[in-house]
């Protein structure tokens, strides 16, 4: 059992194992001609169930052929130009490879006995990406999962500089957009914070938090006794790609002593971006931000950051273990990054970012993010025109909200069952993958555009598909024929 075992004797077992793994990647990706074979969880589980884990095969080619079966020839492939739901992108080559360099040496991003090159590069991009914010010189970061996870430690963060000047804990308030991330929720309670602690400020027409609606509730606060810990704006919501005002926010955040948390997990690409970077006019005011390498960075999931303006409210993450990270480390400058994280051991999830700045260039990156969000205007103008839906919002970013409507009259309950009805028929077909949401109780579509291989034709083709599904669907609920459910 040793040859399995990477090592100075293994390395031709191991240049033959990732290869052969390499060449069934690339033989599907080259075959692959539809983003989901539509294939449903009570399909797929008899094939997982029957596999015995306690009878090994024994070879690396056999447990690949094997794989093919219960997960490659039914992945769900964002690379694919007509996979338009959620916010996945395809993925940077450079950032694959580091994938393999990263997962053979096996740092561990805790300490740097552990990750002796790795920590410093690590360090290196959280100061790059505070640079690109503008948080000043005594910004600091460090890498996390993922955008839920950045949002708890900012928010954990907050919470502690509040209790630190001697905040009631009862009576702490997060004041956020009613459009932002569900995980500023999920954070209060893991926090520990009242069940009312989370305030859901109203959005404009545009999706924006409202500097009128924030103004009030902290003034409200003020009045009330209550201690404004965090104020949350979003730039880029998961549904619309919104983009709250940050200069009007940051201004109130300053007057009445908030901590500004700006969740730009999905906008962050905007940072490259050789066209639209002021769109994130006012991020440079945040006390926190965090950022998702892993949506319009094009990287590998996963690879996301929070970052701080100032590197001492890191403190309040720093616990010191004899095994580990002794307080005399901080004496003798060693660069432990356990010190500041919410995680212990954690992977070397920066070199992804690294070796692709280091081949495309941050312009590079920041163009093609760019395309996308072309072809989210493009999209717009279609849809807009086209007299068969109706599309909510013209995109800040990528995402467009929209829903079949059918000539005619037809009942809103109907409207919603024909464009659920749609989205899952493309789906089981293999056509296109699209999500949904709702506006206002209602059913929508969503194209959630990452992908510059994606053509306005292909857009056009699937809103076709979308609309045959969504009517057939009608007619055949109206004439009374018995409807086949995708």
């Amino acid at each position: 059992m040793r040859s399995h075992l990477l090592s100075d004797a293994t390395t031709e077992q191991y240049r033959s194992s990732v290869a052969q793994g390499v060449e069934r990647v690339a033989a599907t990706l080259a075959a692959t001609d539809r983003p989901f074979t539509g294939i449903t969880p009570d399909a797929l589980a008899p094939r997982v169930d029957a596999i015995d884990l306690d009878q090994p095969l024994g070879d690396t080619g056999a447990a690949l052929a094997e794989l093919d079966s219960v997960y490659l020839r039914d992945a769900v492939y964002f690379h694919h130009p007509r996979y338009l739901a959620h916010l996945n992108c395809p993925v940077a080559i450079p950032a694959v490879a580091a994938e393999a360099v990263l997962s053979a040496v096996n740092s561990s991003l805790d300490t740097w006995d552990q990750s002796a090159g790795a920590t410093l590069i690590e360090r290196r991009l959280i100061d790059w990406t505070a640079a690109r914010i503008g948080l000043g010189p005594a910004a600091d970061g460090v890498f996390t999962s993922g955008g839920t996870q950045s949002n708890l430690q900012a928010l954990f963060l907050a919470r502690e500089e509040a209790l630190s000047r001697g905040a009631d804990p009862a009576r702490l308030r997060v004041l956020a957009s009613e459009c932002g991330h569900f995980s500023v929720r999920t954070s209060a309670k893991l926090l520990g914070l009242p069940d009312d602690a989370v305030v859901a400020l109203p959005c404009d027409h545009d999706r924006r938090m409202q500097p009128e609606a924030l103004q009030r509730e902290l003034e409200r606060c003020t009045r009330d006794g209550l201690t404004p810990m965090a104020v949350v704006a979003t730039a880029g919501t998961t549904d619309f790609g919104s983009i709250d005002p940050l200069p009007a926010v940051a201004d109130l955040c300053a007057r009445h002593g908030a901590w500004l948390h700006v969740d730009a997990a999905y906008g962050c690409g905007l940072l490259v971006s050789p066209t639209r970077r002021h769109l994130l006019d006012g991020i440079e005011a945040a006390d926190s931000v965090t950022v998702d390498y892993h949506k319009s960075f094009f990287q590998p999931v996963s690879s996301s950051a929070v970052l701080v303006r100032d590197r001492d409210t890191l403190r309040h993450a720093t616990h010191h273990s004899d095994y580990l990270n002794p307080r005399r480390a901080v004496a003798e400058r060693i660069p432990n990054q356990v010190d500041k994280s919410l995680q212990t051991t954690r992977r070397f999830d920066a070199l992804k970012l690294w070796m692709t700045l280091r081949v495309m260039g941050a312009d590079g990156v920041g163009s093609l993010f760019d395309e996308v969000l072309d072809l989210a205007g493009a999209a717009w103008r279609v849809l807009d025109a086209d007299p068969r839906f109706e599309v909510v919002a013209r995109p800040t970013l990528s995402t467009l909200v929209f829903r079949r409507m059918p000539a005619g009259i037809v009942a809103p309950s109907a409207v919603d069952r024909a464009n659920l009805h749609a989205r899952k028929a493309l789906s089981a077909a293999g056509q296109g993958v699209v999500a949904a949401t709702t506006v206002r109780g209602s059913h929508y579509l969503k194209f959630t555009l990452l992908n510059p291989r994606t053509t306005l034709a292909d857009i056009t083709a699937v809103l076709d598909l979308l609309a045959e599904h969504a009517d057939r669907y009608l007619d055949t609920t109206t004439t009374g024929e018995p409807l086949v459910h995708a």
